[in-house]
């Protein structure tokens, strides 16, 4: 979508401005921010690449400044840049972040998408101000809220966020849909 964000458009205060361009054609314009850049750094930026496993709201912390970062590294794990994925023998995470592959696979190769797939959840949990799994609700198909979520988008429907304005609820439908591109197989 942005070319590994190497075409850089521009810089403000809230950081950096990337040409990217979506499945359909479509030229935007790409802000990295906080959590994404973090994790973008231990993918592609470190002598050896970082897979974090555990990318969740209480491993994310804030500065004086109120800029977010990525702690608690007891789950990661280093492998070379030459490499495309690491290899597991055991599966660690919280449920709800973790990807399906460290799941459903046989322990084996897992690439830099388990990260990505968690910050998705991540980002969904934040800005539907749901928590991604509720046990709770009446009916089984709101209990996964990616499900959920995709076929109330796929339908047309607006996400129902309470007290937003309707900035802020077209900035959380931004994010979901970023969210589920995160948590997308394909």
């Amino acid at each position: 979508m942005t070319n590994n964000f190497k075409d850089k458009l521009g810089e403000g205060g809230y950081g950096t401005v990337f040409k990217g361009t979506l499945r359909s054609g479509q030229l935007v314009a790409i802000k990295k921010l906080g959590v994404a850049h973090g994790i973008e750094y231990l993918h592609q930026e470190c002598d050896m690449q970082i897979l974090h496993f555990d990318i969740k709201p209480h491993n994310i912390l804030l500065d004086d400044n109120f800029t977010p970062k990525i702690s608690d590294f007891g789950l990661a794990k280093l492998y070379s840049r030459k490499d495309s994925t690491v290899s597991l023998t055991a599966v660690g995470g919280t449920l709800g972040y973790i990807a399906p592959e460290l799941f459903y696979k046989n322990i084996g190769g897992i690439s830099y998408k388990a990260d990505v797939y968690s910050f998705g959840m991540f980002l969904m949990e934040m800005a539907s101000r749901r928590k991604n799994f509720n046990e709770s609700v009446d009916h089984s198909s709101q209990k996964w809220y990616p499900t959920w979520v995709y076929e109330w988008l796929y339908d047309g429907k607006d996400i129902e966020i309470e007290d937003v304005t309707d900035v802020e609820k077209e900035i959380g439908r931004k994010m979901i849909i970023v969210a589920l591109w995160c948590i997308d197989e394909a």
